[in-house]
């Protein structure tokens, strides 16, 4: 099956299997994800499926979500996670549905929601074109973040200063709401401050 067939049944899966807002939202990041592959030199078709598939998960019952992600080795925090546990269970639907075995694309799905230390390039381009994608996110913070990446003459040193701002906003809300922030979103954003 070639990246066209494979993206169009991923399309098709995702409208029979998500609400609309989530199919704009990761056609959206599926676009951001290559244009951001394109201008760091990776390959953007991995890219656009990487961000296609994201969130596959997002709109399975909890009851389903806990059942997968019981299997995969997850740690606790993960595991009593409801925001953070579709993205580990749709690495696993990527493979096991539309039987991705790129280790790159499957981990990028992985790590989108959390990252996590040291992120490959593919990794912090899903995470923040997962944030950032103007189908569906706040436009105004988009372009906070994107200046980042076109102020800085070292690009890659402007995409994690836009990472590190969106681990600043994230912060943030889950403060404000009173929610637990999983311990490695704190990790990893005192490590990038250094």
């Amino acid at each position: 099956m070639n990246c066209t067939e494979a993206n169009e049944k991923a399309i098709s899966w995702l409208q029979g299997n998500v609400d609309e807002q989530r199919l704009i939202h990761s056609l959206g990041c599926a676009q951001e994800a290559a244009k951001f592959a394109q201008m760091f030199g990776l390959d953007e078709k991995k890219a656009y499926v990487a961000g296609l598939l994201h969130d596959c998960a997002k709109c399975l019952e909890f009851e389903k979500l806990f059942e997968i992600a019981q299997t995969l080795n997850l740690d606790e925090k993960e595991l009593t996670n409801k925001k953070v546990l579709h993205a580990p269970v749709s690495a696993y639907l990527a493979s096991s549905e539309f039987g991705i075995t790129d280790t790159e694309i499957l981990s990028a799905i992985r790590w989108h929601t959390l990252g996590k230390l040291e992120m490959t390039l593919l990794e912090k381009i899903v995470f923040l074109a997962d944030k950032i994608e103007p189908n569906t996110r706040d436009l105004e913070f988009r372009e906070k973040a994107l200046l980042f990446i076109k102020n800085e003459e070292n690009k890659e040193y402007g995409l994690d200063r836009a990472i590190l701002l969106c681990y600043k906003e994230t912060i943030k809300s889950l403060v404000a709401r009173n929610l637990k922030i999983h311990q490695s979103t704190i990790d990893i954003y005192n490590s990038m401050l250094k």
